[in-house]
C-alpha cells in the first residue's frame, strides 16, 4: 500500500501527519510574522530614500553634495523570509537546526537562548502550536480530499495576517492580494457548483470577492463621513474579499456578524477590565480571520440548518 493510499484509508494518521505539517509550517509562519512587516518598512524607506535623491536639492544642500561633504549610504543587507539566518535578537547567534524543530526545541532549552540565555519569546511555541492544532482540526473536518488542501492554505495565511495585526496593525498588500487571487483562482476546480465548501464555484467567488470589499469600502466611507474618523484600514477590505473570493458571497453575512460581535466583546472587555481608552484603535483583522475560519469549518452547515428550521414543515 502507497503512502497516498494510506493517508486515505486511516484518518488518524492524516491527523497526525497534518498536525506535524503544521507545526512544520507554523515555525515558518514566525518567519513571515516578522520579517513580512520589516520588509515593507524597509522598502518603503528606500523609496522615499530614491524620492529625496531624485528631489531637486536646495542651493545650500546642492553646494555641500558638491563638495563631497555628503556620502551617499550604500545599500542595506538582503532581508527576506531566507536571508539573513534566523539569529537570536540579542546576541545574534545563528539558530542551529535542532535549535529550531518545533515546539521541541522551546522545551528543550527551557525557554532560552542556548548561547546567552536571553528568554525566547513564547509567541514562537504558541504560533507553532495553533499551526499545528488548526491543521489537524482541518484533516478530521475535510479528509483526505482536494477541499483539505485548499482549507490548510486558507488557515495558514489567516495565521500569518492574524499575528502581523496585532502585532503593527498592518494587512499587507503582499499577502492579502495573493490570498484573493489564489481563491479565485482556485474556485475553477471547484468540485460541486454551489455545494463546495472550498474552493466554491467561480459564480460565488467573484461575487464574494466584489461583495467583500465593496461592503466594508462603504461602511468605511459612511463612517468617515459621519465622524470624520477612520474606522477601519484599507487591508480589512481586502482580507474580507479574500475570504468572499474562498467561501463565497453567501458566508460573507455570517462572517461579518461573528467578527463584529467577537470585536465588540473583546473591545468591552479591554476598555471595562483594563481601562483601555476608547479611542485607541484595535485592529479588526484577527477577527475577520477567526470568523473565516469558523465559517469555513462550520459555517455552511449551520447556515443551512438555520434556514432549514424556516423550510421544515409544521
Amino acid at each position: 500500500m502507497s503512502a497516498i493510499e494510506l493517508l486515505a484509508a486511516s484518518p488518524a494518521l492524516l491527523i497526525g501527519v497534518c498536525l506535524v505539517l503544521g507545526l512544520l509550517v507554523g515555525s515558518f509562519l514566525n518567519v513571515v510574522i516578522y520579517r513580512v512587516p520589516v520588509m515593507l518598512d524597509r522598502q518603503w524607506r528606500e523609496q522615499c530614500a530614491e524620492m529625496a535623491a531624485s528631489a531637486p536639492l536646495p542651493a545650500s544642500e546642492g553646494a555641500l553634495v558638491a563638495a563631497g561633504t555628503e556620502v551617499p549610504a550604500g545599500r542595506p543587507e538582503p532581508f527576506n523570509l531566507i536571508v539573513p539566518r534566523s539569529a537570536c535578537p540579542r546576541c545574534r547567534a545563528p539558530i542551529t537546526a535542532l535549535q529550531n524543530i518545533p515546539l521541541l526545541s522551546f522545551l528543550f532549552l527551557r525557554g532560552r537562548c542556548a548561547s546567552c540565555g536571553a528568554p525566547i519569546s513564547a509567541r514562537y511555541p504558541l504560533v507553532e502550536a495553533l499551526t499545528g492544532a488548526l491543521s489537524a482540526l482541518i484533516a478530521w473536518k475535510f479528509g483526505f480530499a482536494w477541499p483539505a488542501l485548499a482549507a490548510l492554505l486558507l488557515t495558514w495565511f489567516l495565521i500569518a495576517l492574524t499575528f502581523i495585526d496585532i502585532d503593527h496593525q498592518l494587512l499587507p498588500d503582499s499577502l492579502t492580494l495573493p490570498l484573493l487571487w489564489l481563491g479565485l483562482f482556485l474556485s475553477l476546480w471547484s468540485s460541486e457548483a454551489g455545494g463546495a465548501v472550498v474552493p466554491v464555484d467561480t459564480r460565488s467567488s467573484l461575487i464574494g470577492a466584489m461583495a467583500g470589499y465593496v461592503s466594508l469600502w462603504s461602511v468605511y466611507h459612511l463612517f468617515r463621513l459621519l465622524t470624520g474618523k477612520d474606522g477601519m484600514g484599507y487591508g480589512d477590505f481586502k482580507l474580507f474579499a479574500a475570504l468572499g473570493a474562498w467561501l463565497g458571497w453567501q458566508m460573507l453575512l455570517p462572517i461579518i456578524l461573528v467578527a463584529a460581535l467577537a470585536g465588540a466583546v473583546v473591545g468591552i472587555a479591554l476598555i471595562t477590565l483594563r481601562g483601555r481608552d476608547r479611542s485607541t484603535p484595535m485592529p479588526f483583522g484577527p477577527f475577520l480571520a477567526g470568523a473565516g475560519w469558523l465559517v469555513l469549518m462550520f459555517g455552511r452547515s449551520a447556515v443551512a440548518g438555520y434556514f432549514g428550521l424556516f423550510a421544515a414543515p409544521p
